[in-house]
């Protein structure tokens, strides 16, 4: 049992988290890097440097809240754990989870981003017992849109994609679409308050080839409706029904292959309040509370709980 800090230095967010394993409480801090009116996300370099501006402030505000010894450190350092993923944001993280283990002599714990939205999702819902059979796990962001069975592994689990975007990202998609409808980056929950404003009848058809979807026509035809003149809130509901309807024949491929495992829905598309509903009902989908859903670092404080605990026996 301990305090465990968790770092996560994603694309869009920085995130420091704090779990007490006796009592399950979580506390964390995070924020958004500051991007430019108009622009379609950060470059690599601005994001690093945004990350090393903002941390101190976080942590600052952490420590304030709860003053316990740290009993381990966890941080994110590559978006996925397969060969070649890597971003250098995640690099300021992991040189503060460094710098934070070696002056405090704890462990240090490295995961992926990907590791940390399940295990945050998984502990949203107050579920680890999950970790103990395989399920099937959703994360739709906006560098990824993976369908993945994830499998035990002791002290956490694996991971093995079997389905994915074979273009476009969800996220990317949502804030493609909010950028022409004049929304700002990050654009998901705006685009949410259009959509519901909607209340046109939509069809809309999922790509796909197999088990895999195909997203990029879903700017293509939101384009073209902007040209007939439809209205933003019509663009913004087609193009999260289209998501929703590219999530759902995934989701029946898989349970089809697989068999009716557990289904575990995570990452920053995944707060949707539309496409949430939908799949619940459907698929009796687990969701994150939406705080847990977007990125943070959550998860990762959570599994460096595991991986410890696991170590002392």
């Amino acid at each position: 049992m301990g305090m465990y800090l968790g770092i996560d230095t994603s694309n869009y967010t920085t995130s420091l988290a704090l779990y007490d394993s006796e009592s399950k409480e979580m506390w964390m801090e995070k924020k958004l890097l500051p991007t430019k009116e108009g622009a379609l996300g950060l470059r690599q370099s601005e994001a690093v440097f945004a990350h090393i501006k903002q941390l101190p402030g976080l942590m600052e505000t952490l420590r304030a809240r709860i003053d316990s010894p740290i009993t381990a450190v966890g941080v994110s350092v590559f978006p996925r754990r397969v060969e070649g993923s890597y971003m250098p944001c995640f690099l300021v993280g992991e040189t503060a989870a460094v710098m934070v283990s070696e002056s405090l002599r704890v462990p240090l714990y490295r995961f992926s981003h990907q590791e940390g939205h399940i295990a945050a999702a998984v502990y949203s819902v107050g579920e680890p017992s999950l970790f103990s059979k395989p399920f099937l796990a959703f994360h739709l962001s906006g560098g990824t849109t993976d369908a993945l069975l994830v499998t035990p592994n002791p002290p956490f689990f694996s991971v093995q994609q079997v389905a994915a975007s074979l273009d476009l990202k969800a996220g990317q998609v949502v804030d493609r679409v909010g950028l022409l409808l004049g929304l700002s980056f990050p654009c998901g929950p705006a685009l949410t308050d259009l959509a519901i404003q909607c209340n046109e009848k939509i069809s809309v058809r999922a790509t796909m080839k197999g088990n895999n979807c195909c997203l990029s026509g879903i700017e293509n035809q939101a384009k073209a409706h902007l040209k007939q003149g439809k209205s933003p809130q019509f663009v913004a509901l087609f193009t999260l029904l289209s998501i929703d309807a590219a999530l759902t024949e995934m989701t029946r491929g898989l349970l089809l292959e697989y068999g009716p495992l557990p289904l575990l829905y995570a990452g920053g598309v995944m707060s949707n309040s539309i496409i949430r509903s939908h799949i619940k009902a459907e698929f009796q989908g687990i969701f994150a509370d939406p705080i847990y859903s977007s990125d943070n670092s959550a998860g990762i404080a959570f599994l460096a709980s595991l991986c410890d605990e696991e170590k002392k026996g």
